[in-house]
C-alpha cells in the first residue's frame, strides 16, 4: 500500500491511520528530509527484526537511529550533554543530521551500538514529525537502501519504486515526493564533536 501525503499540509486522518499501524507493531516506510528510512515503534522487537531482515544485515550489527519530533523529545533518551554539544543540536535541528549520543536508561539494549550510544534524528520534515507526534514516541529507523547494493540512487528516492520493491513487505510507503539523494551528515558527539560523514548537512563545530 501507498499513501499519499503533503510535507505542507500532512492528512491528518491518515496520519493517524499510520500511527495506530506503527503502534500495532507495523513497519512503514517514511520520508525524511534526506533517504527514506524504514521505521517502527521501538516497543515492538519483532518490527525491528523485519526492518533488520528487508535491510540486509544481522540484527546484534545493526546500526539504528531514532527518529524524533523535536529536540526536547531526544533529550529524554540521551544523557545529560554539556552546553556546547546542547547548543550544537539546538543549532542543527530540525536538520539532515544524526548525532551519535550517549544512551539513556530510556533507550532498549537492542538499539544501542556496542559503546552504549544512539543516532539521534530530528528531521526537517513535516509528515514524519507528524506521524512521530501521533504516535508518541521516537521511532527507530534505517535508510531503505540494503546493504551492499550498488543499485541507482534514484531507485531509493522515488517512493513509486521503492513501493515496487518493498511494499509487498511492510504495511505501507508513505509517498512524500522525490527524496534527496544525499544521506545525513554524522556527528559524533559522545565525547566532544567530531564529524564522521559528510551528507547533505554543513555545520561548522
Amino acid at each position: 500500500m501507498i499513501t499519499k501525503l503533503y510535507n505542507d499540509n500532512p492528512n491528518v486522518r491518515e496520519v493517524r491511520h499510520i500511527a495506530d499501524m506503527l503502534r500495532n507493531g507495523g513497519v512503514v516506510i517514511v520520508p525524511t528530509d534526506t533517504l527514506y528510512a524504514f521505521a517502527c515503534s521501538m516497543e515492538h522487537k519483532r518490527a525491528v527484526e523485519e526492518i533488520a531482515q528487508l535491510k540486509g544485515f544481522k540484527i546484534k550489527q545493526a546500526k539504528y537511529s531514532m527518529l524524533c519530533s523535536s529536540l526536547s523529545q531526544a533529550s529524554e533518551y540521551v544523557r545529560a550533554m554539556d552546553k556546547e554539544v546542547f547548543a550544537l543540536l539546538k543549532r542543527c535541528l530540525p536538520g539532515p543530521f544524526t548525532f551519535i549520543m550517549e544512551a539513556s536508561g530510556n533507550v532498549p539494549r537492542n538499539y544501542q551500538n556496542s559503546n552504549k550510544t544512539i543516532g539521534i534524528r530530528v528531521p526537517d520534515n513535516e509528515i514524519l514529525r507528524a506521524i512521530i507526534e501521533e504516535v508518541g514516541a521516537p521511532l527507530i529507523a534505517t535508510s531503505v537502501r540494503p546493504i551492499g547494493e550498488d543499485d541507482e540512487v534514484e531507485n531509493y528516492t522515488d517512493p513509486e519504486l521503492i513501493h515496487d520493491r518493498f511494499g509487498s513487505r511492510v504495511d505501507v510507503v508513505v509517498d512524500g515526493g522525490i527524496a534527496d539523494a544525499e544521506p545525513s551528515t554524522v556527528i559524533d558527539c559522545s565525547d566532544g564533536a567530531e564529524l564522521l560523514r559528510q551528507g547533505k548537512g554543513v555545520v561548522d563545530l
